[in-house]
């Protein structure tokens, strides 16, 4: 499982219930028929914003979490925060035609999920293959995985409406991400690590 973790945040848990979510649970719910060995979790850690000043905090405690499950594998890009100015959508008739914003941007998942992808498939590490994104981006990396290489590739989307680019790929199979499958695989709202320690499930989520 290569599972893009901002994809699968703004597609299905941004303003959802289903943030503090057990990717083991999720993949024996989504992929019953398989056995999975090994999730691969693409992230980057976010930096607080005046909007949002305990995110890291959060994702603290999130990645805490996975790493109870010892199928779990956390990969992490970067993310970027920047003032930048950009146009207006409806610039007024006079006065200025630009805003200044902070620009927030995550790097590199996309690319390391791609690169693990590919050296998995190449080692034959595993007989079938799932990811979990809508980026079309890895479209390319996905066709050669499965119709150069021969692999069983499914592909799990977290995101209202599937990309026809992605699908261009031709998947083994593709299935849609569910409130019912995200709400079902939960973790319990205290965690327990390998220390004793207890992880506590934040309370906006």
């Amino acid at each position: 499982m290569y599972v893009d973790g901002f994809n699968l945040y703004y597609g299905s848990l941004k303003g959802r219930p289903y943030k503090w979510l057990n990717l083991e649970k999720m993949c024996e719910l989504l992929l019953g028929r398989f056995d999975v060995q090994r999730i691969r979790y693409f992230t980057a850690l976010v930096k607080e914003r005046p909007d949002n000043l305990h995110a890291p905090v959060r994702q603290q405690a999130y990645l805490r979490a996975l790493g109870t499950l010892p199928s779990v594998e956390v990969h992490y890009g970067s993310f970027l925060t920047k003032p930048t100015r950009m146009m207006l959508a409806n610039p007024p008739s006079s006065g200025p035609r630009t805003v200044e914003v902070v620009k927030t941007e995550e790097k590199g998942s996309d690319v390391n999920l791609a690169t693990y992808l590919l050296v998995d498939a190449f080692r034959d590490d595993a007989e079938a293959f799932a990811v979990v994104s809508n980026d079309s981006d890895l479209t390319e990396p996905i066709r050669i995985v499965r119709h150069e290489l021969g692999k069983v590739v499914g592909l799990l989307n977290p995101q209202p409406v599937q990309s026809q680019r992605l699908l261009t790929c031709r998947p083994t199979f593709s299935r849609q991400i569910r409130a019912g499958v995200l709400g079902a695989s939960q973790f319990p709202p205290r965690v327990v690590d390998g220390t004793g320690a207890v992880i506590r499930k934040p309370g906006e989520w």
